[in-house]
């Protein structure tokens, strides 16, 4: 069943969208508690331990280091990128922008990822790839409007934004060029990206430590900090960068539009929102891009064969 789990794009993908949108809905409830570089600092540095420990036994260490060293660059390109600054990035923008604009910003990732592909290896989005990337769009921006477009027009902007158009930015690539990184063992390239994330965050962080910007260990900080690590850090990163190894980075990027729909469904479920039509509609036109986007690889399956 793992093995059927590993090689399927669309399930991890799914996955990594649903813990990530647990980080919003964690991450805005505990800023007020933890400055933004402290809650992403400790988040990679704890998130280590893990990965270790299940890496443990399954990986031959001195065959990692090899390729470590060998292909140091893109590594801590990637880890600079996908780790440090995005969700710093985020965390910082929170603050001080509303969600939705956020959210908005982010729904922008998937069509960003395919003119990252086409700047860096001339790759074309197919048809299906684009009308799917639409439809989907769509669907976050009903739901980000609450089914009410004119909403958009009212929105206005600070540099709490910049932060976010930022970290959309820097995903952006990190998606883009993992398919450059080396062909290590899943668990020792997430080891490697986690602690190259952490020591770039770790000057930073020293920093705004000194200008008395402490994290508070209280018990709702604890138990967010071991979600945080857990899920939207260690599985989420293990489903996604899997995710873009077998279907490609355009094709994956394009789950990121999940989040809208998995933050509704959680803010339901937990903070006692109610499931609205808006809700229905731009998930329902979310589900079908996916599906629109999915056909290219049915399609190039059967050419192939």
């Amino acid at each position: 069943m793992l093995t059927r789990l590993w090689n399927s794009p669309q399930i991890l993908l799914t996955l990594a969208s649903l813990f990530w949108a647990g980080n919003f809905v964690v991450g805005r409830a505990i800023l007020t508690e933890a400055p933004p570089v402290a809650m992403a600092f400790w988040r990679w540095a704890l998130a280590i331990i893990p990965v270790v420990l299940v890496a443990r036994g399954r990986v031959d260490v001195k065959h990692e280091l090899a390729l470590v060293r060998r292909h140091w660059l893109i590594i801590v390109v990637l880890g600079v990128l996908g780790i440090s600054c995005f969700n710093t990035f985020v965390y910082l923008g929170l603050r001080e922008t509303a969600s939705i604009n956020a959210l908005l910003m982010q729904s922008a990732m998937p069509l960003l990822i395919l003119l990252a592909c086409f700047v860096l290896y001339r790759e074309r989005p197919l048809p299906q790839q684009i009308i799917g990337v639409v439809l989907s769009l769509g669907g976050v921006i009903f739901i980000a409007a609450r089914g009410h477009l004119e909403t958009l027009t009212s929105l206005g902007f600070n540099t709490g934004d910049l932060w976010v158009l930022a970290a959309v930015v820097a995903y952006t690539f990190y998606s883009a060029l993992l398919r450059k990184k080396p062909a290590m063992h899943p668990l020792s390239f997430l080891v490697a990206l986690f602690i190259v994330g952490a020591l770039a965050l770790l000057p930073p962080y020293l920093t705004e430590h000194a200008s008395g910007q402490v994290m508070r260990l209280t018990p709702q900080m604890v138990a967010a900090l071991a979600y945080l690590v857990i899920f939207p850090s260690f599985l989420s990163y293990l489903c996604f960068n899997r995710g873009v190894e077998l279907l490609g980075a355009g094709r994956a990027g394009l789950f990121i539009h999940l989040l809208p729909v998995f933050g509704s469904a959680l803010a339901v479920i937990f903070l006692g929102e109610r499931f609205e039509s808006f809700h229905l509609i731009g998930a329902v036109l979310i589900g079908v891009g996916l599906l629109v986007a999915a056909r290219r690889g049915r399609s190039a399956r059967r050419k192939m064969s």
